[in-house]
C-alpha cells in the first residue's frame, strides 16, 4: 500500500495492526555520461514498489537526496551533510512510530547511505523506539552479480546500468556506454587507492575522470531483469520475515 496516495480517513482504518513500513532510500548524484542522476532512487523505489505490491506492506515516500558529497565535482550532484541525513531519517522513523509502526526497512540503492542508515537503526534500537534495518539490493544477490559481469564496478557500472535498462530504459544513453567505460576506470585493481596500507582517496573523481567504474558495455536489459527479479525475491522474504518477528525479540538484550 502506497501510504502517500491514501487519505487520512482511509489510513485510520487500514493501518490498524500494521507494524512494518518500507522506506526507499537512494540519492541524486552523477552516474557517468550514460545514466541519470536519479539512478539510485529509481532502483530503490522500483524494488520497494514491486515487493510491497506482492506482500501488501506499507510503502512510504522515498528519501531521494542523501550522502553524496564524494561526487560533488560532477554537475547536478546533490547532497546533505551526513549528520543532517542521519537526524532527518531518525526523525522520519520516529514520526512513523507515532502512527504505530515499530519496524522499518530501508530499501537502499546508494552505498553512501549504508553506514548512516545503520547508525540510525542503532540509535532507534538502543532506546527501544523501533527496529530499523538497511537492505542494499546488490548485497542480497552477490553471486548473481558476480556471475553476470566480468568487470562490474561499484558505481555506474554494468549492474546499475542493467537495472536502469530494465526499469527506465528511456533514461539510459546507450550510445554513451563505450564512453563511460573508456573515460572511467574499468578495473578497480588499477585504482591508485592505497599507499602503504592507507586508503588515500576521498572522492570518486580521485579514481575516475568521469565518475564511474566497470565495463558498462556489458549491460543488457535482460541482465537487469534477472537482477531485479532476484533482488525482489530476497526483499519479499525479508519483509515477510521482519513482519513476523515479535518486537521484543528484535530489541537489545538486557545488561549482563
Amino acid at each position: 500500500m502506497r501510504l502517500a496516495e491514501q487519505t487520512w480517513p482511509e489510513l485510520r482504518d487500514s493501518l490498524d495492526g500494521e507494524s512494518l513500513a518500507v522506506v526507499p532510500t537512494g540519492s541524486t548524484e552523477q552516474h557517468g555520461p550514460h545514466l541519470p542522476l536519479a539512478t539510485d532512487y529509481l532502483i530503490a523505489e522500483s524494488l520497494a514498489e514491486a515487493a510491497t505490491e506482492e506482500t501488501g506492506a506499507v510503502l512510504t515516500p522515498p528519501v531521494r537526496i542523501a550522502v553524496s558529497e564524494h561526487h560533488r565535482q560532477f554537475h547536478g550532484t546533490m547532497w546533505v551533510e551526513p549528520e543532517l541525513f542521519r537526524d532527518y531519517v531518525e526523525s522520519f522513523v520516529r514520526n512513523l512510530t507515532y502512527h504505530g509502526f515499530d519496524r522499518v526497512l530501508f530499501v537502499n540503492a546508494h552505498g553512501g547511505n549504508v553506514q548512516h542508515l545503520r547508525e540510525v537503526g542503532r540509535r532507534l534500537r538502543r532506546d527501544r523506539t523501533a527496529y530499523a534495518i538497511e537492505w542494499m539490493w546488490d548485497e542480497s544477490i552477490p553471486d548473481l552479480v558476480d556471475g553476470l559481469f566480468e568487470q562490474n564496478g561499484p558505481h555506474g557500472g554494468p549492474k546499475e546500468t542493467s537495472m536502469i535498462m530494465h526499469v527506465a530504459r528511456e533514461l539510459v544513453r546507450e550510445d554513451r556506454l563505450a564512453d563511460a567505460r573508456d573515460g572511467g576506470l574499468t578495473e578497480m585493481t588499477a585504482a591508485d587507492a592505497r599507499q602503504f596500507g592507507a586508503r588515500t582517496f576521498y572522492e570518486s573523481v580521485d579514481n575516475s575522470d568521469n565518475g564511474v567504474f566497470g565495463d558498462q558495455t556489458d549491460a543488457t536489459p535482460e541482465k537487469g531483469a534477472q537482477l531485479f527479479e532476484a533482488a525482489t525475491e530476497q526483499l519479499v522474504h525479508l519483509i515477510e520475515w521482519l513482519d513476523d518477528q515479535p518486537f521484543d525479540a528484535l530489541m537489545p538484550d538486557p545488561h549482563k
